[in-house]
């Protein structure tokens, strides 16, 4: 976006454009892949541009501050590619990329001869017809004029035929030629007579043999004779001995195969209460030059911790994949919550035995919560009086509420055994009003959360309650009171005596719980000829004989024919 070479051209800040255009124009059977958005200037940066009038907003933005001046520098990146594939050859216009302002405020740059603004697109394509290549792409801002070094490792390189580096730089000037080297494992490059050896950064543009893109450098250089067949590894130096240069992108493409795995946790499979988990994943080999050989290690740590080993099973082709599935135990000391670390090419020490083209992209995480039952309140027995051979009635339904922990968790229900609790069956419908025809006995409770249910219990108990004794009998068989009835008393207090005694003290009946209720009739020490007692008042003496009532029960009675 200069209009001049800022190295021999005064007023600095009215000789920068805000836009500028530049032609794609790919053969058909090139196949985008990746595009990528570079803008790059003078000041602290301008991170909100336009392309071909569409907002763009940089994903990811550089700094550098120049040693020699204290300048700040910025550049910016942002990945187009759906617009490039959208768009398609053609004309691409960036708009709004305005530096003038600060060119005005600080005077710096322009007596410094270090103005500038520009962009450029980096294009990654596919075309069948060329063989395997590795494209590597560096980017950053980092300035020389001092040495600058970037190696290249995770090479296989097969073959060397083609081989190419190319860059975008900045602020480089034709006129300014000391020391200015790009070189590759030692080796000067050189493109003459566009890029001579010793003037790597002169405002050139390799593609359209253009000499007039000021302040900006877009070269690229074949290596294939600068680079061995069998190398791993390359060394690629920089150098400026005046000139500000700053390195905004750096590719590189070579003729290197080999494979890039990565790994993803597709669905974990777990159980209530269980340390048990099945695991599904994916092993993928994308982005690659070479397929990934069958048995790559794969390792499973929790929080950390080895806890499963596995390997791929075939060999795994470009762009292919490889679904595998393993059950793993957590050991007991792993907290309940817990990262699950799936890494391929890691033999259980952290060590790959591949060599591949990204070394660093072979880990997938993933937090794990175990599923675990309910908490739950332990419930206090319940007791009623015993309404004959232990049974009783009762109401728990206000247990519903008060055995849960947590309000997240949710009350199901109450059962007589727990088989039905478990399988969630015959539920109790009567809780306020619940009849035991024997005691004790436990009732169980069924408490569940999103993944798990727990079952608990409580137990329900009588006790023999007093007897209420209804001391009026009238022998008439109206059906009221026609018996001597002690409310409370049989098939509770099973070893009762009753003894019937007249007013002057004599026993006139003696019963038990096998012994029908009095009728008024004299069953002991008859001495008229009727058995039938007379009207009038009697007394009784009732021993329970049960140890929580020791004293007999005393009254009176009233009878009447």
């Amino acid at each position: 976006m200069n209009l001049g070479e800022n190295n021999i051209t005064l007023g600095c800040e009215n000789l920068l454009l805000t836009s500028s255009n530049a032609t794609l124009n790919l053969n058909s059977n090139q196949i985008v892949e990746s595009a990528y958005l570079y803008w790059a200037g003078s000041g602290t940066g301008d991170f909100n541009v336009k392309l071909n009038t569409v907002n763009i907003t940089a994903q990811r933005t550089f700094s550098n501050i120049s040693i020699s001046s204290g300048l700040p520098y910025f550049s910016a990146f942002k990945d187009i590619t759906s617009q490039i594939i959208a768009t398609g050859n053609g004309t691409y216009t960036l708009s709004d990329l305005d530096i003038s302002q600060t060119l005005i405020n600080e005077q710096g740059y322009c007596n410094n001869r270090t103005n500038f603004a520009g962009w450029a697109i980096v294009i990654v394509y596919k075309e069948n017809s060329l063989p395997l290549n590795q494209i590597n792409i560096y980017d950053g801002l980092q300035s020389i004029p001092n040495a600058l070094n970037i190696t290249l490792n995770s090479l296989n390189v097969i073959d060397n035929n083609n081989a190419q580096i190319g860059f975008i730089a900045w602020e480089g000037d034709n006129v300014l030629a000391v020391n200015e080297t790009l070189r590759i494992n030692g080796n000067t490059l050189s493109n003459p007579p566009l890029n001579p050896a010793n003037n790597a950064f002169n405002s050139t543009n390799s593609i359209t043999g253009s000499t007039t893109l000021y302040n900006m450098d877009l070269d690229i250089y074949n290596i294939q004779n600068n680079i061995n067949i069998g190398d791993s590894s390359a060394l690629i130096q920089l150098t400026s001995g005046q000139d500000v240069v700053l390195i905004n992108v750096v590719v590189t493409k070579l003729n290197s195969q080999l494979p890039d795995a990565t790994i993803a946790i597709d669905s974990i499979n777990q159980s209530c209460s269980s340390n048990v988990y099945t695991i599904n994943y994916t092993v993928s080999n994308l982005n690659c030059t070479n397929p990934l050989s069958a048995a790559t290690p794969i390792a499973i740590y929790a929080n950390g911790i080895l806890v499963g080993q596995t390997q791929t099973q075939n060999s795994i082709p470009i762009d292919g994949s490889e679904n595998g599935q393993i059950t793993i135990t957590i050991p007991n000391n792993i907290p309940t919550d817990f990262t699950l670390t799936f890494v391929v090419d890691d033999n259980g020490t952290g060590t790959g035995i591949v060599t591949e083209i990204i070394e660093n992209n072979n880990t997938f995480s993933q937090t794990i919560s175990s599923w675990l039952p309910p908490n739950f309140n332990l419930l206090e027995p319940l007791t009623s009086c015993n309404e004959g051979f232990t049974a009783g009635t009762f109401n728990f339904s206000n247990y519903a509420n008060q055995v849960l922990t947590n309000s997240t968790d949710t009350f199901i229900g109450f059962y007589e055994t727990e088989a039905d609790a478990i399988a969630n069956v015959n539920e109790i419908a009567n809780t306020s009003n619940y009849v035991s025809t024997s005691t004790p006995k436990k009732i169980f409770i069924r408490i569940e959360n999103d993944h798990c249910f727990t079952i608990t219990s409580f137990d329900l108990t009588t006790k023999n309650c007093p007897p209420i004794i209804y001391n009026y009998v009238t022998s008439n068989n109206d059906g009221f009171n026609d018996t001597f009835y002690i409310e409370g008393l049989r098939n509770i207090f099973l070893n009762f005596e009753l003894e019937i005694y007249n007013r002057w003290g004599r026993l006139i009946w003696k019963g038990n719980n096998q012994s029908e209720d009095w009728d008024g009739e004299i069953t002991i020490g008859q001495t008229i000829n009727t058995s039938l007692a007379p009207k009038g008042t009697y007394y009784y003496i009732l021993n329970l004989n049960d140890a929580n009532f020791p004293k007999p029960l005393v009254g009176w009675l009233y009878f009447t024919k």
